[in-house]
């Protein structure tokens, strides 16, 4: 019995020996390694200590990879993996002559990326546009499958099966050509990539991409906010507004159309602001909304109505102010203001009352008179106020009535002084200037504040003219004046009259007597005046 014992017990040591040598490889099963990345096979022994290694492929190819042990493990590193790595390794381990293998089969793939979204740019609506997804470094490309989604349904698929198998990866793509709209901006656009290898292990063997779409589009909708409100008062502070829809973001001009029809570019800004607006600002506005990207434009108007009585009120008189009787005179009044003001014209009488005269903006007087002398008032009235212009006419009327007075008498002896004063009526006022008509000449009376003196007059001061003249015209009246001639005979009264003083008082009475009847003779051939008619010239 003492000697079984020992042989059993050896028995027992071999057997449990030879369960411990074995082999193991992870990854244990079936793998895939991805092309371009770093791959490792473990080989490990269990049961011994200083194992020896060796690798191998089926068909004697060779590795790709390279091989490091370590203790009881040997590593084979395929750094990068490539597509001779697409194969089955044997891994054999020999421990006291006891020899172990394992093998495992790698299949290559390349997945690497997730799909990429190209678009062209810009997308316009209503314009031809593309969409294409992009799968680089595939293999095998022909188990691909793309498909492109918007908001989750499905626009376009490709599958890539019956393209011919090649040991290289390919960058795949799918391409969708559309017409934008108003209703694909912000959606969102879905790319998605399977490569589904069913006896392959890897992950991910699904990848996506999604982009929102930005389409452009012009201005829409321009529209202009006033404040306050389209008719304001002249002073307060007018603010345009425009806004629009667009997209890039439009480019907002402001413009004003004159009254020449030409347009002039005030500000590029949304907002328009007018402090103390002024009746010139009235008119129509311009915004024009830009989209640059576009290359499209909108524009809208509005007319700004800018309110205030009347200002500026003036009156023109054509020819003058100053205007011959019987000729013609238009004066014309202008007042500035919105509404436009209604006009009239009125004429101040001496009464005190106004005479309305028209409602037209010119008024006109032909065949002026002298009664159309005064002052003339022009009226601008809207419903915010009324304003006032006057002017005054002057009307020049040539001499008329030209009246004369002799002092002392238009009867005088000759030798006397003759005084000769004037008046007369016209406007502007008149010159008078007397005349002594001869038929050799005529000669000019010195006259002073409308009164001349003859001195001394004789026989031939007859036939005096009167001339009263402005720079409109004259007028003449004819004087006729009698001279009484004197006679040159011997005067014996005065020696008489000596002689008598001398004598007694009782001589007084007949002396009376004796220069009565010298007198008496002394006026024979005497002539009483006439007064010729007058004519006016």
């Amino acid at each position: 019995m003492g000697r079984i014992i020992p042989s059993v017990t050896v028995l027992l040591l071999v057997f449990v020996t030879s369960k411990a040598f074995e082999i193991e490889i992870t990854p244990e099963n079936n793998v895939a390694a991805q092309i371009g990345d770093k791959f490792e096979l473990t080989c490990c022994t269990i049961g011994c200590e200083s194992p020896s290694f060796s690798w191998r492929s089926q068909l004697d190819k060779p590795l790709d990879g390279s091989v490091n042990s370590k203790s009881n493990c040997s590593i084979l590193t395929m750094d990068p993996v490539g597509f001779g790595n697409d194969n089955e390794y044997l891994c054999s381990a020999f421990c006291d002559n006891v020899k172990k293998e394992k093998s495992i089969k790698v299949d290559v793939y390349s997945f690497p990326s997730d799909p990429v979204i190209e678009i062209s740019t810009p997308l316009n609506v209503g314009e031809n546009a593309s969409i294409t997804c992009m799968v680089p470094k595939v293999y095998p490309s022909e188990r691909l499958k793309m498909q492109l989604e918007k908001d989750g349904f499905v626009l376009k698929t490709k599958e890539f099966f019956e393209e011919e198998s090649t040991e290289t990866t390919e960058t795949k793509s799918l391409t969708l050509t559309f017409i934008p709209t108003f209703e694909d901006i912000g959606k969102a656009i879905t790319c998605v990539a399977e490569l589904p290898i069913d006896e392959m292990e890897f992950e991910p063997k699904k990848r996506q991409t999604s982009q929102r779409l930005s389409v452009n589009f012009g201005p829409q909708n321009t529209n202009i906010t006033v404040s306050p409100s389209n008719t304001i008062m002249q002073g307060e502070t007018l603010m345009l507004t425009c806004s629009t829809t667009s997209n890039p973001p439009a480019r907002i001009v402001w413009r004003k159309e004159l009254e020449d029809s030409s347009i002039q570019h005030i500000t590029d800004n949304d907002t328009l602001i007018i402090p103390h607006v002024q009746i010139s600002d009235s008119g129509m506005f311009v915004c024009e909304a830009i989209n640059d990207a576009t290359n499209k434009t909108e524009r809208t108007t509005v007319v700004i109505s800018v309110q205030d009585g009347p200002r500026n009120t003036t009156v023109s008189v054509t020819p003058s102010t100053t205007v011959k009787e019987g000729g013609a005179v238009t004066m014309t009044c202008t007042s500035s203001g919105n509404p436009a003001p209604k006009i009239s014209w009125t004429k101040h009488l001496t009464s005190g009352v106004s005479q309305f005269l028209s409602e037209d903006a010119t008024f006109t007087i032909n065949n002026v008179k002298a009664e159309d002398l005064g002052l003339y008032q022009c009226e601008g009235v809207n419903q915010f106020g009324r304003e006032k212009k006057t002017v005054h006419l002057i009307v020049q009327v040539p001499p008329q009535n030209t009246p004369e007075l002799i002092s002392s008498s238009d009867n005088v002896d000759e030798g006397e002084n003759i005084t000769i004063m004037s008046t007369t009526s016209s406007n502007s006022p008149p010159q008078t200037v007397p005349q002594k008509i001869h038929p050799s000449n005529t000669t000019i009376l010195s006259s002073q504040n409308n009164t001349s003196v003859l001195y001394r007059v004789i026989r031939n001061y007859t036939d005096i003219y009167l001339v009263a003249y402005n720079e409109t015209g004259n007028n003449t009246d004819v004087i006729d004046i009698a001279v009484v001639e004197m006679v040159k005979e011997k005067d014996y009264v005065i020696p008489v009259i000596v002689v008598l003083s001398f004598l007694s008082p009782m001589a007084i009475p007949a002396l009376a007597i004796l220069v009565y009847m010298s007198r008496k003779t002394k006026i024979n051939r005497s002539y009483s005046p006439v007064n010729a008619p007058k004519s006016n010239v």
